[in-house]
């Protein structure tokens, strides 16, 4: 099922010329797409029900054109690929004239909010979301984002109470904020960048202290979030271009 909804673009999506920031554009594929899972009995209104929330585990978008502010979008979203335990969903963000303006895919789970560990996703689930075959990238799965060694830049945040999201750790936004924090000042300038791709790893968590890593390398920003006290562990990944 695809499911449909009117966005209009508000102050706090937008940036530099007034158009549409890529936070922004994250921000309202996660609003709809909880709107639908709301409609179909498996959003925040019933997780004390069903006791069970999706994580999300991948973003990735393309910028086609970008909107600017005071436009009312149409955003179509759908999911797709029936695996055990994870599964995807698609995006579609068209502006007034009916311009296709901005793709996008997600990957995401199911946690038991008791146990804290990810359950298997029912056929009932499936049933209620009636996955489409549409693929907006037409790749199936997303590659995985290769770890690097080297970096020239770094940036350290201590994790306080206004990033923590519903399921106790931090907002999936939030980690696109650290990435910007961390590019350098020449290329922080060149945005917006038309694509985006994060993988979240590990999840962080109230009081962690992160070690966010720059590098360019393959015509890429990547940015990678480490613990702070011996970069063994990667919270997320994230490419820029």
């Amino acid at each position: 099922m695809i499911f449909n909804e009117k966005v209009k673009i508000q102050l706090k999506d937008i940036e530099k010329g007034n158009y549409i920031k890529n936070k922004g554009i994250l921000e309202i594929f996660e609003n709809v797409a909880t709107h639908h899972s709301d409609l179909v009995g498996y959003g925040p209104n019933s997780i004390k029900e069903t006791g069970i929330s999706w994580i999300l585990f991948d973003w990735k978008i393309k910028v086609i054109k970008r909107p600017k502010y005071g436009q009312t979008l149409s955003i179509n979203t759908w999911g797709r690929l029936k695996k055990k335990v994870y599964t995807y969903r698609d995006f579609e963000m068209y502006d007034e004239d009916g311009n296709l303006c901005v793709i996008g895919t997600s990957k995401w789970a199911i946690v038991n909010i008791e146990t804290n560990k990810i359950e298997k996703i029912t056929d009932e689930i499936y049933e209620r979301y009636q996955l489409e075959e549409k693929d907006v990238f037409n790749v199936g799965e997303l590659e995985k984002i290769s770890e690097q060694e080297d970096y020239s830049k770094e940036f350290i945040y201590h994790v306080s109470r206004r990033d923590i999201d519903l399921n106790s750790h931090m907002h999936n936004l939030y980690y696109l904020d650290l990435a910007y924090e961390v590019l350098p000042e020449e290329v922080y300038k060149k945005r917006p960048f038309n694509e985006v791709r994060i993988n979240y790893k590990k999840e962080v968590k109230l009081g962690d202290i992160v070690r966010c890593r720059y590098t360019f390398f393959n015509n890429e920003h990547i940015i990678t979030i480490c613990n702070n006290k011996d970069f063994s562990k990667v919270h997320a990944l994230i490419t820029l271009k």
